[in-house]
């Protein structure tokens, strides 16, 4: 408990003082957000400075390191969200070099992602006792799932990365549910002593540091260097703690704003030209119905905070 105490505390005052040097760095170097989309009320945020992810990242990691030693565990997690965060810095270079929001092809992310995944799953399998073991929300006990466990932890990594950075579209929202979900992570940390509380709750830490600076209306945005790192962060520390399943529960978020887009997408095509919602990710789609953003970021945390708690109920 202490030692998570000590990381939280670190990172929430380190990202705070890095968010604070690195948003008028990011003015001078004209680092800011392009806006491609025709959502409602976001082309005012064009220019507001981008690639916070520079910030609470490595708060997370000087927070983590004192405690390395005596929790080796932490480490795989940590090379995860940096190797992701380094994944999205790489396509937020981009998109500034060109000045639009293209950044890496779909592809070179794609294969950018699937490489580190591909480590990460080698480590598991190889360095790690029982491997395919897993625990399954409201089941008494664990499972060994055999080498179904490799596409398992592909699609988690994925589609947990996926849903986190399209969770990230409004001001406060990505950083307001991921801190909710490190928490809740921390707490199942304990609960079964997997000795990763270090990096969760730094993470949780980080997050609120930084929230000083994103809550509407922000004055830095993450880009994908940061939500690309959450991904990274919350589908390793899932399969970490032996509980990919979970993130359909403490991610509820993730997955409705993953939903959205896939559900609109295939309508779209299906139908011709039809949209079943009005925007997506699902968050816009509230904003059409004239909900602020705080407001949308209030409720999609609280959603989050609730099945957090029903999860824990579950593990």
């Amino acid at each position: 408990m202490k030692q998570a105490i000590l990381s939280f505390g670190t990172a929430l005052i380190l990202s705070t003082v890095f968010t604070a040097l690195l948003i008028p760095f990011l003015k001078r170097k004209h680092i800011g957000q392009n806006i491609r989309e025709v959502g409602p009320k976001h082309q005012k945020k064009a220019g507001t400075p981008t690639m916070g992810g520079m910030a609470f990242v490595p708060a997370i990691i000087l927070a983590v390191l004192p405690f390395i030693g005596k929790h080796p565990e932490v480490v795989s997690i940590l090379v995860m969200t940096v190797g992701y965060g380094l994944i999205g810095m790489l396509d937020d270079g981009l998109k500034k070099k060109h000045g639009v929001n293209l950044g890496l092809k779909a592809w070179q992310k794609f294969a950018l992602q699937m490489i580190l995944t591909a480590a990460f799953c080698w480590y598991r399998m190889t360095q790690m006792p029982d491997p395919t073991v897993i625990r399954i929300p409201f089941m008494k006990g664990q499972a060994d799932i055999g080498w179904w466990y490799v596409p398992l932890l592909f699609l988690v990594v994925l589609g947990a990365d996926n849903g986190v950075n399209l969770t990230d579209g409004i001001d406060g929202l990505c950083s307001s549910v991921t801190a909710v979900v490190a928490l809740f992570f921390t707490a199942l940390s304990f609960l079964y002593g997997s000795g990763i509380e270090p990096v969760t709750a730094a993470v949780c830490g980080a997050l609120l540091g930084y929230l000083l600076f994103n809550t509407n209306p922000a004055r830095i945005f993450m880009g994908d260097t940061g939500s690309l790192a959450l991904g990274g962060f919350v589908a390793s520390t899932a399969l970490i703690l032996r509980q990919p399943f979970m993130l359909l529960i403490c991610g509820i978020i993730y997955v409705c704003e993953t939903l959205s887009v896939m559900i609109q997408v295939s309508y779209f095509k299906l139908s011709h030209g039809k949209r079943v919602f009005k925007m997506t990710p699902i968050h816009h789609t509230f904003e059409f119905y004239n909900w602020s953003e705080a407001r949308i970021v209030i409720v999609f945390t609280v959603i989050t905070a609730f099945f957090c708690a029903v999860g824990y109920l579950g593990a």
